[in-house]
Order: C-alpha cells, then structure tokens, then sequence
C-alpha cells in the first residue's frame, strides 16, 4: 500500500473504537493461555505480547503472578487504553510504543506471542526482518508462538490486506530459526457474530 502510515492507522482505530467493538476483541485469551500453559514457564520468565495492544492477555498473566512482562504495540492510544483499565497493575508490565519491525530488544525472551500482527506484514523483506528480530530476541530454548488468519480467514483486517497462512506455509518459514511443536486452526467469534479462522504455531528456539 503505497504511502500507508502504520502508525497512523492504528492510532486512529484505538482512539476511536471501543475494545468491544473491534474483530479482534476477546475476552478470554484461551489458546494464547493453551500455549503458555504448554510451555510450563516459571512465574520469573521473560514474555514478550508482540502487538497486543490492549487486549486481555496481560490480565490474565498478571493474574497468573508472571512478573516479567512485556506488552510491544505500534499504538501509544492502544497502551494507554490497556493501563487504564489495568490501574495500579500496569506498573508491573513494561509498555513499549514501536512497530515491531523497528523494535531493538535489549533483552532475551522465554516467550514471545504474537496473535494478528505479524500476517500484517506482507512484504517478502518485512517477514523476514520480523524472524531475524524474533530470532535476535528469544533465548535459547525459548518459545514462539504466532497466530495468523488462515487460507480460509479472512483477507483483510481493519480495512488492510494480510497475508494469510496454512500450518505448512508457517511452519515453512520460521523452521530455518526454530523447531515446530504443535500448530492448530481455530475459529474465533467477533463481537458482530461472524467467524474468523486462524493459524496457530508454536516453536522452540
């Protein structure tokens, strides 16, 4: 999309639509939980939520008494809305504001999630700059996990193309990093009563 601000976009649909209005909005994170509960990570483990806005996840590694976590999104409208609603909890997450492709870790992750932003990058040179920066950030024998729409998902999200995934397109590109444990599809139900289908990965450095 020539001339496409990211930035722009995104800031735009946090300062202007309500959580519960959007087609990613879910309350309960269940397969994002599915996979951090596979991973069995100490409470001290490093987790990194790539784009996650203001979703629900943090909430319930929060609650689950994880102390290390990370919430990277492109959208400061997203990260403000998330601390509100978190109040006095938000001190303990650490908020980064940047598009992942310009995100320099200065640390070494245990887990690293990404549900929906990383099928926003449909150039050859934006994907694989994403697997060098998640190959540069998580530790050894660290864990990806990455969530994506499927061949069958839809083509657009928040009025812009994504690129859509089988198991084996995923798998085909993270394997020169990382070695596959366990992909699944699933539908998620948006809040205006329609289905999406997704990909799901997970990977061990």
């Amino acid at each position: 999309m020539e001339n496409f601000n990211r930035k722009k976009h995104w800031e735009e649909i946090y300062e202007n639509k309500p959580l519960e209005s959007v087609s990613w909005y879910q309350p309960n994170p269940e397969v994002s939980l599915h996979f951090i509960h596979q991973s069995s990570l100490p409470k001290e483990a490093k987790i990194i939520d790539i784009g996650g806005g203001d979703s629900f996840l943090v909430d319930f590694l929060l609650k689950a008494g994880f102390e290390d976590i990370t919430v990277l999104d492109i959208s400061n409208a997203a990260i403000e809305r998330a601390k509100k609603r978190l109040g006095d909890q938000a001190t303990k997450v650490k908020w980064i504001v940047s598009d992942i492709l310009d995100f320099v870790p200065d640390t070494r992750y245990d887990f690293w999630h990404d549900r929906a932003t990383f099928h926003f990058l449909t150039a050859r040179e934006e994907i694989d700059r994403y697997i060098e920066i998640a190959d540069q950030a998580i530790s050894a024998q660290g864990v990806l996990v990455v969530g994506t729409f499927s061949e069958q998902g839809p083509r657009k999200c928040s009025g812009i193309e994504i690129k859509q995934y089988s198991i084996q397109s995923l798998t085909d590109l993270f394997q020169s990093y990382f070695k596959k444990i366990e992909c699944m599809t699933i539908d998620h139900s948006t809040p205006f009563d329609t289905i999406q289908n997704f990909v799901f990965c997970s990977f061990r450095k």
